[in-house]
């Protein structure tokens, strides 16, 4: 949350919205377009100074937490937050034994891109493994939050956490696509 103001604001009551982790995209959308008009700072062009800044603290707020609801990790991350989940930082270390194993397999499997005979192949088959163990990961992380309970807004947590790890390697793959088809 935010203090405004003096106020502070509640990113999923800024926009109108229940506080869960499931919401509609395209109304959030509209709703940030709606409140961006509002409080658009070319519309205070001829107002006070103060007016013009508050009008661009307001319009930088609104951009924030649409940038933070619409990203799945975020707006999760930000729930947790809400519910006075303790987020550890990313750096401290998995009590997941199995997961810290399979983080190993997955940067081998990356790795070995680099050597494949079929370079797209061996992408797309990287690809697929990362995607379909990031999905099985966010449903549960989905589920979690759903049931809102002291065990679960943990574990959640905990997913979270091996999320950003897949969506990191999805970028480390990427990047390493790119350089290899412009070698």
């Amino acid at each position: 949350m935010i203090s405004f103001t003096g106020v502070v604001v509640n990113y999923f009551q800024l926009f109108g919205l229940e506080i869960q982790f499931t919401i509609d995209l395209t109304r959030l959308s509209t709703l940030y377009q709606t409140l961006q008009k509002k409080v658009h700072p070319d519309r205070f062009a001829h107002a006070s100074s103060q007016e013009q800044m508050l009008a661009v603290k307001k319009s930088t707020l609104i951009n924030d937490a649409y940038q933070t609801l619409k990203n799945p990790l975020k707006r999760a991350q930000y729930l947790l937050e809400l519910r006075g989940v303790d987020m550890p930082s990313e750096q401290a270390s998995f009590g997941d034994v199995s997961f810290l194993m399979r983080q190993m397999e997955l940067r081998e499997m990356l790795a070995e891109v680099k050597d494949a005979d079929d370079i797209d192949s061996a992408v797309f088959e990287v690809s697929e493994v990362f995607e379909a163990e990031f999905q099985q990961l966010f449903s549960q992380l989905q589920t979690q939050l759903a049931d809102n309970t002291s065990e679960s807004n943990n574990l959640a947590c905990d997913n979270l956490r091996k999320l950003k790890f897949y969506q990191k390697l999805h970028v480390e793959l990427d990047k390493l696509e790119e350089q290899l088809l412009d070698d």
